[in-house]
């Protein structure tokens, strides 16, 4: 089983009494995720291993590319060409009948653990439509459940308290109760795999649920919780330009600076008690 931490000899440097001492200290691992869809390689990312399976069938649905578990035949983790075997590729094989992915030289696949859309020749080009309404989810949370999200999801955090280095995402219910929680050096990574584990249970689309951010609520993010039918996305860091005008258009609620006891929201916040 690949490894989610490394242990490493680090010279640590205190400038207040102008001591260094060596101690051992932990990394999350970082390492190259091939996406196989029948056979046939689709993209490469950098992630954090474990829930490997959850983050390709999360990508592949944020990438509209499945609609459903039902458009997957077998999905498996392969032990791919490197010695010793690393399980870096995943090979998911669909349904008949469920059309390949089109190769479309404008995409580019490739994604670093920093950025989801890297790469994609235009905006237009990520604007997936997704099969679930979010703008018809009648879900409302209350804002005093709401602060105590990121406090929750801190504690349940168990690589990031080892290592301090891996973004994470969580999906609550609306009276503040964790469901599910993955943590990887990729915060769209981190999203995929919460995506992909609720198509993997056969929960899509996850309404009335909200989705909490460990970092910033970028566009990509906004795109992905749309695909999967979540109607609330909320981030302890700012939103982007285009993560908000995006939830506008599909009608999605968007809080951020989500610390301590305040919060914005910057659509839809009829949601918000």
């Amino acid at each position: 089983m690949a490894r989610v931490t490394a242990r490493r000899s680090i010279v640590r440097i205190d400038t207040s009494t102008g001591q260094q001492s060596r101690r051992p200290d932990s990394l999350a691992a970082e390492e190259p995720l091939e996406i196989r869809v029948d056979h046939s390689a689709l993209a490469v990312t950098m992630r954090t291993p474990g829930n490997d399976i959850d983050l390709a069938l999360g990508f592949l649905l944020t990438e509209g590319i499945i609609g459903s578990d039902d458009d997957v035949h077998t999905a498996q983790l392969c032990a791919g060409t490197d010695t010793p075997n690393t399980y870096n590729v995943v090979d998911v094989k669909l349904t008949p009948g469920v059309p390949p992915p089109v190769t479309d030289p404008s995409r580019n696949f490739y994604t670093t653990s920093s950025c989801g859309v890297c790469g994609k020749a235009s905006i237009d080009a990520v604007r997936t439509r997704s099969r679930f309404a979010v703008d018809q989810d009648s879900a409302k949370i209350e804002a005093s459940t709401l602060v105590t999200l990121p406090d929750t999801l801190r504690k349940a955090q168990r690589t990031f308290e080892a290592t301090g280095g891996l973004h994470a995402a969580g999906l609550f219910t609306t009276d503040g109760q964790l469901v599910v929680i993955r943590e990887d050096v990729g915060r769209h990574n981190a999203v995929d795999k919460v995506v992909g584990w609720g198509l993997r249970e056969r929960r899509l689309p996850l309404d009335g649920h909200v989705l909490l951010v460990s970092g910033r609520a970028s566009f990509e993010l906004v795109q992905k919780a749309s695909m999967a039918g979540i109607p609330i996305i909320a981030a302890v860091s700012a939103p982007s330009t285009l993560a908000v005008e995006l939830a506008d258009e599909v009608g999605l609620t968007v809080v951020g600076f989500l610390r301590g006891s305040t919060m914005n929201v910057y659509t839809r916040p009829d949601r918000i008690g």
